[in-house]
């Protein structure tokens, strides 16, 4: 009985590490979590995907969803550029976010992104 407990105990960690390292791996990649954590509006998610300089604006901009419906539409992200441990990252796809019967669609084409590595990670640092 006590080596299936060290097992599972050690199958579910391994899992967990496995999913930790894919969460966000590279800077499109932070850039789309960014954005799906703002649509579900995951408070922790923003902060942890944020860089320093742009938690603020990003909680900011969480706050401002949280009084419409908001669902991410066909989002996809990708590098434009890199040097070193900053990005330019292009996204296409938007967020529709619905008041009552009205709906306002923000286009994620119409800006670039800037991610940037820090503490290891890669964090979306707002748009250029």
């Amino acid at each position: 009985m006590g080596h299936k407990k060290i097992l599972f105990t050690v199958i579910i960690f391994s899992a967990l590490i496995l999913l930790s390292a894919c969460a966000a791996s590279g800077p499109d990649k932070a850039v789309a979590a960014f954005w799906q954590a703002l649509v579900t509006k995951d408070s922790a998610q923003v902060s942890s995907l944020s860089c320093a300089a742009y938690e603020p604006e990003a909680q900011t901009t969480l706050e401002s969803f949280n009084a419409v419906e908001t669902k991410l539409k066909d989002l996809s992200c990708s590098v434009i550029s890199q040097e070193d441990d900053t990005a330019s990252v292009s996204c296409s796809g938007s967020i529709i976010a619905t008041y009552g019967s009205e709906d306002m669609t923000i286009d994620l084409a119409a800006r670039t992104y800037t991610a940037k590595k820090e503490g290891g990670d890669w964090r979306m640092c707002g748009a250029e």
